[in-house]
C-alpha cells in the first residue's frame, strides 16, 4: 500500500514513516498543503495531520476529499469536541488525537483499511434502489436523492444510510452499524456514529431520515417532506 504522510514535524514524520514501512507500506512524507494536493492521486491511504504551515488542516481534508476517496485519517494534536466533528464530517474515515501508541494507529489503519471498500450491504435478491419518503437511495450507484434533486453525502454517512435502507424494516444497534460499518463494535465513544446520521439529517434535510431507537440504535424512517408536515 503506498501511504501518504501529511506531517510538518520532522520527529514525528520518522516514527509514523518507520512504522509504516515496518509493515510493508511505502510511504511519501509532505510537510505541507500544497505537496499534498500535488501527490494525493497516488495516494491509497493518507494521514493527515491538521497544523499545517501552509493551508488549515481541515480546508485541506475538504480539498482532498473533492479529488481523492482514499482512506484518510487524522492524527493531529487537535483534542476538542468541536475539531473532532468537523473532522469527520469532512470526510475522514477516523480522528487519532496526539499523543497515541503507535500500535493503536496501526490497527485503526488496518481497520480503516479492511472497511473503507464498497459495503456489503445488498444481498440477493434486495432492490438495488430503496425508496423513503420522497428520498431515493441507490445503494450499487452510491447516490442520493431528495424531492429529485441529488445530494451529496461523505462516504461514511452513505455507508451508514445504505446500510440503514438495505434493512428498513430493521432496527440495529449501535454496535452492530459500529461493527459492519466501522469495522469496531466498541468505537461508540468516537461519536463517530452520531456525528455521521447528524450530517445524513442535516444534508438531505429530513430529520426523520434515520429514527432513533432510543438507548438502542437506529432504523430507516419514513421522512415527509416538509410542505406535508
Amino acid at each position: 500500500m503506498h501511504a501518504l504522510l501529511v506531517e510538518d514535524d520532522d520527529r514525528m514524520a520518522q516514527a509514523l514513516g518507520t512504522a509504516l514501512s515496518q509493515r510493508g507500506h511505502t510511504v511519501r512524507r509532505v510537510g505541507r498543503a500544497m505537496d499534498a494536493l500535488r501527490y494525493i492521486r497516488e495516494a491509497e491511504f493518507v494521514l493527515l495531520d491538521l497544523g499545517l504551515p501552509d493551508l488549515d488542516g481541515l480546508e485541506l481534508l475538504r480539498r482532498l476529499r473533492t479529488v481523492c476517496h482514499a482512506p484518510l485519517i487524522v492524527v493531529t494534536a487537535r483534542c476538542e469536541e468541536r475539531d473532532i466533528v468537523q473532522g469527520l464530517r469532512a470526510g475522514a474515515d477516523d480522528y487519532v488525537v496526539k499523543p497515541f501508541r503507535m500500535n493503536e494507529l496501526m490497527a485503526r489503519i488496518d481497520t480503516v483499511r479492511r472497511r473503507t471498500g464498497t459495503p456489503s450491504v445488498r444481498a440477493e435478491g434486495e432492490e438495488v434502489a430503496v425508496r423513503a419518503g420522497d428520498v431515493e437511495i441507490d445503494v450499487v450507484g452510491r447516490a442520493v436523492t431528495v424531492a429529485g434533486t441529488a445530494v451529496r453525502l461523505t462516504r461514511r454517512e452513505f455507508d451508514v444510510l445504505a446500510f440503514l435502507a438495505a434493512r428498513p424494516e430493521q432496527v440495529h444497534s449501535r454496535e452492530e452499524i459500529l461493527y459492519r460499518i466501522w469495522g469496531d463494535a466498541f468505537l461508540a465513544a468516537s461519536r463517530s456514529l452520531d456525528v455521521h446520521v447528524a450530517g445524513i439529517r442535516a444534508k438531505t434535510g429530513r430529520s426523520d431520515l434515520v429514527r432513533t431507537v432510543h438507548g438502542f440504535g437506529y432504523q430507516l424512517g419514513s421522512p415527509q417532506a416538509r410542505g406535508e408536515r
